[in-house]
């Protein structure tokens, strides 16, 4: 009697279940200097250069509402920097010289830049002291976009 043979998709699914969890897969790590607008979903390990605590703009001040924090942090790895914009208790893990990994991250426009962001389903760690140095001179949100329409011919 023939043994029937598994098809790519069936031997993916029972790989990706043998492992515990199901579903999870290891995190791709980018690098600072391969960030582009729109993108998002990435994993990075930065070191925290500075953090300036931003009031939002617009918000009523009443104690009715939760008062929200947001920071923004200078943040890089050794091909370049970035603003990453903190809220919350983010602000309280971006301390100047921490080494932190942040997990599924996009990139927000401000003004025609470029912002790092973690929204609710991504994730900032403090993590080892990492032994790269910081970049600065390519600073990513420094760099202005335009927005273009293209027009179908």
């Amino acid at each position: 009697m023939a043994t029937p043979t598994k098809t790519g998709k069936e031997q993916q699914e029972e790989s990706s279940n043998a492992g515990g969890k199901p579903g999870l897969r290891k995190p791709v790590f980018t690098k600072v200097d391969l960030l582009k607008p729109g993108t998002g979903g990435h994993t990075l390990t930065v070191k925290v250069l500075d953090s300036i605590a931003v009031l939002p703009k617009g918000r009523s001040v009443s104690h009715h509402h939760r008062q929200s924090r947001i920071a923004e942090c200078l943040i890089g790895d050794d091909t370049g920097s970035i603003i990453f914009t903190a809220r919350n208790e983010q602000v309280d893990l971006m301390k100047p010289g921490a080494t932190v990994i942040i997990r599924n991250a996009k990139i927000d426009m401000f003004k025609g830049s470029m912002r790092l962001a973690v929204d609710k389903w991504g994730r900032v760690e403090v993590t080892e002291p990492a032994e790269f140095v910081v970049k600065e001179d390519n600073n990513l949100s420094l760099v202005e976009y335009e927005l273009v329409n293209v027009a179908e011919e």
